[in-house]
């Protein structure tokens, strides 16, 4: 069994034919899937989503793509949403610094909002890192001098030297369809070398669909071959991966259940 731990459910393209996107995922060996948070005022639609089916669970959080239209979100108010039953994760959240889309500083002001949301419940903060990686490094190293708390840096595609810092904090590392991608040595040098309990799987979806279905919409039924590829970088076999990675995701997102 394989759990897309990254996913946006509620996006249109995925919401409109959402029974047929959970039939080909579960065709393909999907067993569950997290449909993130982009806007902590979308909760609701999240919620409902989950609510609906046993193996579909949701996050809380502002995407750094809208923090400055959510400054007004506490860390309260995250953390009282979070405690909804299907909620098993704060974020996404993070530093965005391609697009720019909302000021670096709102951007890092919700980051460490989220970060102090994560501490207080324990539950994992998805990272979104995007050409961001020493601003990353250092706040994530700052704030867990002040308590730690779990995190995944989702659809990894920054530099070795992030990675390692993640890392050492205990941090895991999300790998997406990005890793089939041609030119993506460096992101399959870094999947070679993580440890074996700290790796995931992901789609994005609908963003960043894998070889061989690039430029198509993504869905969740398309980690199995960000999975497979995975599997070969690492030299094991494709049962293993699956294994070992839905054992890690039961592990970081203990909510769910999954860990028994």
């Amino acid at each position: 069994m394989l759990i897309d731990s990254h996913c946006h459910l509620d996006f249109d393209v995925l919401a409109e034919e959402l029974d047929g996107v959970l039939a080909r995922a579960a065709a393909a060996g999907v067993g569950g899937m997290v449909t993130i948070s982009t806007r902590v005022r979308e909760f609701d639609r999240l919620t409902a989503i989950a609510e609906a089916h046993d193996n579909i669970w949701c996050s809380v959080g502002t995407h750094p793509h809208n923090a400055h239209e959510e400054l007004d979100i506490s860390v309260d108010d995250l953390v009282r949403l979070a405690a909804h039953p299907k909620c098993v994760a704060v974020g996404e959240a993070g530093l965005d610094y391609h697009y720019d889309s909302s000021p670096r500083g709102a951007q890092a002001e919700g980051f460490r909002r989220h970060i102090a949301a994560a501490r207080l419940t324990q539950l994992p903060l998805v990272i979104h890192a995007r050409e961001a990686d020493s601003d990353i490094g250092d706040i994530l190293e700052q704030e867990s001098r002040q308590g730690t708390f779990p995190f995944v840096l989702h659809c990894f595609s920054s530099g070795a030297a992030l990675a390692r810092r993640g890392l050492a904090l205990g941090g895991y590392l999300s790998f997406s369809g990005i890793l089939t991608f041609r030119n993506a040595e460096e992101i399959r040098e870094i999947a070679a070398f993580a440890p074996a309990d700290r790796i995931l799987v992901e789609t994005d979806s609908p963003y960043l669909a894998p070889v061989p279905n690039r430029g198509q919409s993504n869905e969740p039924g398309f980690v199995r071959f960000t999975a497979e590829k995975l599997a070969e970088v690492r030299g094991i076999s494709f049962e293993e991966l699956a294994t070992q990675t839905t054992a890690n995701f039961a592990e970081l997102f203990d909510k769910t259940g999954l860990a028994g």
